[in-house]
């Protein structure tokens, strides 16, 4: 591979990067390329040049909930892990850039007393990521503190969204039909007090670790729940006794049954081969028809 391709550009580049490097699951082949741009600039041209050259281009927030082939992935895989600025302003509206570990945005507005983001400490991926997919836990969206994405469109342009414009639902966001990078998050934040902000987080933790969702590598939840089939996804997993289920190296989670987990030599294909087993069975046993949000890349 030519890194030529990229001459100029503000970024690190890799080429047959290992996948399985930058995603919790651990799983995934090389990247022809793998580019991290400094800056947005950087991101816009690194874009541009795979464009240009005619690769598929992908871009990579924390890794969270994406399950990369075990082939690799031929074309060029953008990571944001460069772009993590994080600044609140005097009214309280706090800029994370996308590839601030969403964690992190968490315990930056928790420890300055500002409210609203405290739920999603501890929990894997960015900022970029959790936006895309309107991450939710314990009751809360992302977008329901977000108030507006900064972001950039087909065309090479910085636009912004507001959040009231809609297309933010249930784990969806506009950002998965409409094509564009999501850059930063802002988010309207209250006022709190950090102390008891921080000792709220840490009983976050405790429930994710009593979870099991740090036990062995994951992509955290692997189907939606869907309020018409009365249960959560993981129980009616749980039910038809596919908790620590196995197929090759992944396994239905012994904590959680809509996690499956990497127990160490788990290939794509495994974890492809057991969501079609649960999705089946469920199916037959229910009449239900599980959605999958983890994302095949």
């Amino acid at each position: 591979m030519d890194k030529g391709l990229f001459t100029g550009i503000n970024a690190k580049v890799l080429t047959h990067e290992d996948m399985s490097l930058h995603t919790t699951f651990k799983i995934g082949g090389p990247a022809d390329y793998f580019v991290v741009p400094n800056d947005i600039e950087a991101l816009k041209k690194a874009r541009e040049a795979a464009i240009q050259a005619g690769l598929k281009c992908f871009i990579l927030g924390g890794g969270a909930n994406v399950l990369f082939p075990d082939a690799g992935y031929h074309g060029v895989v953008i990571a944001t892990e460069g772009l993590k600025q994080i600044f609140l302003e005097t009214n309280g509206l706090l800029h994370a850039g996308c590839g601030a570990a969403i964690s992190d945005v968490a315990q930056f507005a928790s420890s300055v007393g500002r409210a609203g983001l405290q739920f999603f400490y501890s929990m894997p991926g960015s900022t970029g990521g959790a936006i895309y997919m309107n991450a939710r836990c314990y009751n809360a969206s992302i977008s329901d503190a977000l108030k507006a994405v900064v972001y950039l469109d087909g065309d090479g342009n910085i636009c912004t969204l507001e959040t009231a414009e809609g297309g933010f639902d249930y784990k969806k966001s506009p950002f998965q039909t409409n094509g564009g990078i999501i850059l930063e998050g802002i988010f309207a934040t209250t006022g709190g007090v950090a102390a008891e902000l921080l000792q709220e987080m840490e009983g976050y933790k405790k429930d994710r670790e009593a979870k099991g969702h740090f036990a062995y590598p994951c992509a955290g939840s692997v189907f939606k729940n869907n309020r018409a089939f009365g249960l959560p996804s993981g129980k009616i997993i749980d039910n038809l006794g596919l908790r620590g289920y196995t197929v090759g190296g992944a396994k239905i989670s012994e904590y959680h049954a809509n996690i499956i987990v990497n127990c160490g030599n788990a290939t794509a294909q495994d974890v492809k081969d057991l969501v079609n087993l649960i999705q089946v069975r469920v199916k037959e046993a229910t009449g239900f028809q599980l959605e999958r949000e983890i994302i095949y890349v």
